[in-house]
């Protein structure tokens, strides 16, 4: 899940789309890939009370990443969770060597035991951003249904296009992910319009409305799949995942 862009549902999208994932059957692994830590919070796991954590499976070879992955609520979804450790990353992996590929390097030895792992990335295009990059075979990108928001896609889209051609040739765009939707605003109407112009049949046929819902959800550190199972926000993202399946993305 990329965005260099704040605030447009990256963690929301992670945690339900993971949960919706989970009850078709799918073993999912979560990757916390943002120092701020909220998808890690947004499951329960406190970030101050973290022994282990992503960081310290990029930055000590010493450590098992098996160590550092945590069981949720969620049955079927994992957490390999993250707290502010993380900011000291990206200073410290500049001197790595294959600095781009520490984190596909670590997941390497639990992909057999998932169907599927999920990064949610921090806001900015970074060199954890290009590691998430390097170790995926697809990118969503979700965004928000406002014009400023568009803006800021071209720039992503470039960083994607160079982590294909140096570093991760079988990296793809699986979707657009439109958030925060507000049918009733012409505004919203328009903005799909030219996500669709502009990324043709990339763009999901789900589209997540704006709903307090999500947030009820948060705070009670549940994804919404159960907190409001019937509610529509649940309900789109369980769209959302079998789209993605049938895109082959979550196979």
């Amino acid at each position: 899940m990329v965005n260099q862009k704040g605030g447009v549902g990256k963690t929301t999208s992670t945690i339900n789309l993971a949960a919706a994932l989970a009850e078709f059957g799918r073993r999912v692994l979560l990757v916390d890939f943002d120092p701020q830590g909220a998808l890690s919070a947004g499951l329960g796991a406190n970030p101050h009370e973290l022994d282990l954590t992503v960081y310290n499976v990029l930055m000590d070879r010493k450590v098992d990443i098996r160590d550092a992955i945590q069981q949720t609520g969620v049955e079927g979804v994992d957490l390999l969770p993250a707290n502010i450790d993380l900011s000291a990353a990206e200073v410290q992996l500049v001197n790595e060597v294959a600095r781009e590929q520490v984190l596909d390097r670590a997941l390497k030895s639990v992909e057999d035991d998932y169907d599927v792992v999920l990064i949610d990335c921090q806001p900015s295009l970074g060199l954890l951003t290009v590691n998430a990059l390097t170790a995926a075979h697809g990118v969503i990108i979700p965004l928000i249904c406002e014009f400023f928001a568009l803006r800021a896609v071209a720039l992503l889209v470039e960083t994607i296009e160079k982590v294909q051609d140096r570093l991760n040739p079988r990296l793809q765009v699986d979707g657009v992910l439109a958030t925060m939707y507000d049918a009733r605003t012409l505004h919203s109407r328009e903005v799909i319009s030219r996500l669709v112009e502009a990324f043709g049949d990339k763009v999901f046929e789900t589209v997540i409305k704006r709903s307090i819902k999500f947030a009820d959800a948060t705070v009670a550190a549940e994804p919404i799949t159960s907190y409001a199972g019937n509610h529509i926000g649940a309900d789109a993202y369980r769209r959302l995942a079998t789209e993605l399946i049938s895109r082959g993305g979550a196979p």
